[in-house]
This record gives C-alpha cells, sequence and structure tokens, in this order.
C-alpha cells in the first residue's frame, strides 16, 4: 500500500486471510521485503488472491489449499509448492489430501511434474518435522 492510501476493504480482508494461511512470520517477511517496485503487486495478489478469491465461501480454506497445491505444483512452481505446503498446518489439509492431489497432477499435468513436486512435499514435511522437534 502506498503510505498515503487507505487500504481496501479487499486488502485489509486479504492481509488478514493471508496472515491466517500462511502466518505472520512470512507476511511481515514478504510486507517488510516490498519496495517501491514490488509493492503494488503485493498490493494485488493480497487484494485480489487473499481478499478475493482465498476469502470467497465456496470452498474451504482446506480445500482451497489442496488445489492451490496442485495447480503449483503442475505449473512448476516449487517455491510456492512448498510455501503452501508449510501453510497446510494452517489450512487443514492433510499429508494424505496432498498426496492425493499430487497424484491428480501426475495424470492431468505429467508424471514428471507430479515427481518433483512429491519431492519438494517430502523435503518440506521433513523440514516441518525438524523444527517442531527442535521447540
Amino acid at each position: 500500500m502506498a503510505d498515503n492510501a487507505v487500504p481496501s476493504e479487499h486488502y485489509q480482508l486479504g492481509m488478514s486471510v493471508r496472515r491466517s494461511v500462511l502466518g505472520d512470520a512470512h507476511v511481515d517477511r514478504a510486507s517488510n521485503a516490498a519496495t517501491d517496485f514490488d509493492a503494488p503487486f503485493q498490493q494485488l495478489i493480497t487484494e485480489a488472491a487473499w481478499g478475493t478469491v482465498w476469502a470467497r465461501p465456496g470452498l474451504t480454506r482446506r480445500e482451497r489449499s489442496i488445489v492451490t497445491i496442485a495447480l503449483l505444483a503442475a505449473l512448476g512452481q516449487d517455491e510456492e509448492v512448498a510455501m503452501h505446503i508449510r501453510a497446510t498446518e494452517n489450512t487443514g489439509a492433510t499429508r494424505e489430501d496432498i498426496c492425493e492431489a499430487l497424484m491428480h497432477v501426475a495424470i492431468y499435468a505429467g508424471i514428471p511434474a507430479s515427481n518433483h513436486a512429491f519431492k519438494i512435499a517430502k523435503q518440506t514435511y521433513a523440514e516441518m518435522e525438524r523444527k517442531k522437534a527442535e521447540k
């Protein structure tokens, strides 16, 4: 948001949803890293993705999480897959849910995309387990 701009309703809702899904630490890092160059992009994704699509009533957060991971895997968006795997702690999507989604990716988007996404998911789940064990 521009310093003088009043956040829109979609932005405020989007920020709330974004924080509940991705966690405060992630959103704070993204917000603090924003520059004049990419601030408009951060505003766009907060309003459109989080304040509009993720805030819609038609699917649960769990269901949106599963769909999002499958789409990101199909598109080969590795960092985003990992980020949304970590977010499953907040959305309620289980490992079984993600396995089933990645099985669909194999059939509808290709074995290599699914294979790579399974690798990322396994690494991300292992990282999550390590962090839990450290606490």
